[in-house]
């Protein structure tokens, strides 16, 4: 029998770095392309037209969120019937072949309509491996946790995916001041996804050795079926809660993107615009998680959200109005801060909502549902808007648009912290 660890344990630290380096990885190859999408274009679908070139490449981006509920359904729904632990590592695994395919894909130019054939292959695969990663990890760390602490614990999820985003940041900033325009395009973003392939390995060996929260033995005792009825209001308002935050981070993402095709800055600075965003929520998204302990989940969502959505009229302003390194990055800082601290209780909120027998499944669908509808369009959306408008303030409009939403979503839920909780029922 795999070894069980019980919840009133404290947990090695070697387990959350196994469940915190494999997360970052899956984020960090996943995100890659992201940041590497104009270049991407350029090797898969080249185009006289620069625009219809990053369309596409953004499309393929797409491509690989259409199959996210997907694996949030097998893969989620394994970390349920199976344990955390053989779900984390099939996804791991998975997203591992599909990272190290891409890299390797030859271009359009040496094997024709094959390239990219395969590139959206592959990014389907990561999309799939990526959608059953977030359920099981989720409910991991929260299951570890002290209940007084599981805003800390699970804040590791969100903590795990802005480190990826700052490594991918530093990568990119590194190969971009190393290497020329063209290089970059030859093979320099090939580069930063094999270096995520390459930890591979290791990520698997260390997710071997986890522990399972999930007692399987427990749970073939109890066959009955939960209702999902009464968890239909968790899942609407964590839908609603994370499309918002999801447009929002993946505005952040484009923002490498936006540097370079938009306001046509270097891409040495677009890429510390992605070491600024990472940085931001490194520092900030384990504080969000310990004040949601503190003073509740609801309040840590409502105060920074708030102040993001007076925030983002006037950054974009600034930023399209100057075009400086100085004012760009420091906008990019003042809001990816709001939106780490305002994120990272979304996720514990809806993760200690949902009881252990369908939490797994649950949350991984619920957060593959709203990735795929907005993740997957929002880069192509604003980039879109751009276009058609002719305006730099398109993705701050979009973006606000999103927050009214999640506020209203903020506005509907029901404090879930214990230490809240209990003090607001003396």
């Amino acid at each position: 029998m795999p070894e069980m660890l019980e919840t009133d344990q404290s947990v090695p630290a070697r387990h959350i770095t196994a469940v915190v380096v494999g997360n970052a990885l899956e984020f960090y190859d996943f995100l890659t392309y992201s940041f590497f999408a104009v270049y991407i274009g350029r090797a898969f679908f080249p185009s006289s037209d620069p625009s219809a070139s990053l369309l596409a490449s953004l499309a393929t981006f797409g491509a690989g969120f259409v199959t996210r509920p997907i694996g949030a359904l097998v893969i989620g729904r394994m970390g349920d019937r199976l344990g955390r632990k053989p779900a984390m590592i099939l996804s791991f695994w998975l997203m591992g072949v599909a990272i190290v395919g891409l890299a390797l894909t030859p271009p359009r130019a040496a094997i024709g309509v094959a390239a990219p054939v395969l590139a959206i292959c592959f990014r389907m695969l990561q999309g799939f491996a990526l959608g059953g990663e977030v359920g099981p990890t989720t409910a991991f760390l929260l299951e570890v946790a002290p209940p007084e602490r599981r805003g800390f614990y699970a804040a590791f999820q969100y903590w795990t995916q802005d480190l990826s985003v700052l490594i991918s940041g530093l990568v990119g900033f590194g190969l971009a001041n190393a290497l020329s325009e063209q290089q970059l395009q030859d093979f320099g973003w090939r580069i930063a996804f094999l270096a995520g392939g390459a930890i591979v390995p290791f990520g698997l060996a260390m997710r071997r050795r986890l522990p399972e929260t999930f007692h399987a033995v427990q749970a073939a005792g109890n066959r009955e079926r939960i209702p999902l009825r009464p968890y239909l209001p968790v899942a609407v308002l964590g839908l609603m809660l994370l499309a918002c935050a999801t447009i929002g981070s993946y505005i952040s993402d484009y923002m490498t993107t936006y540097a370079i095709a938009t306001l046509h800055m270097s891409a040495s600075v677009a890429f510390a615009a992605t070491v600024v965003v990472g940085l931001c929520g490194v520092l900030l998204d384990l504080v969000s998680g310990a004040l949601s302990d503190r003073i509740g989940r609801k309040p840590m969502m409502l105060i920074p959200g708030v102040l993001l959505l007076v925030s983002i009229l006037p950054a974009f302003y600034a930023i399209s109005r100057y075009r400086t390194t100085a004012t760009f990055l420091a906008m990019i800082a003042v809001l990816s801060s709001l939106l780490s601290l305002s994120t990272v209780p979304m996720i514990v909120w809806i993760t200690e909502s949902l009881p252990p027998a369908i939490r797994s499944g649950s949350v991984a669908l619920i957060y593959a549902v709203s990735i795929s509808a907005f993740g997957g369009t929002t880069q192509y959306t604003i980039t879109w808007l751009i276009k058609a408008t002719g305006s730099p303030l398109a993705p701050a409009w979009y973006w606000a648009a999103a927050l009214v939403v999640g506020i209203a979503a903020m506005c509907a839920t029901t404090e879930s912290a214990p230490r809240k909780t209990a003090t607001s029922n003396q």
